[in-house]
């Protein structure tokens, strides 16, 4: 099963065992999210991560926001 987070973020069971990844790819939201909480800079993850864009990271930042608020994540 495969659910949209938002334009950037889907969940889909079939891929990294359904954890959020961004859309197209194997990347995993929390592997970005980590990269920032160890200081890495935007610049550094699209280096690391080419095919993410400006856009994939704030994404994933909404992303926890939202999910540290408690706040549906799903949309339709």
């Amino acid at each position: 099963m495969k659910v949209k987070v938002n334009e950037y973020i889907v969940i889909d069971t079939e891929i990294c065992h359904g954890k959020p990844t961004f859309k197209g790819t194997r990347i995993m939201v929390w592997q970005v999210l980590e990269m920032l909480k160890i200081g890495y800079s935007f610049e550094d993850i699209l280096r690391e991560f080419p095919t993410l864009t400006v856009e994939h990271v704030k994404a994933a930042l909404d992303f926890a926001a939202k999910k540290a608020a408690g706040e549906r994540l799903v949309t339709a």
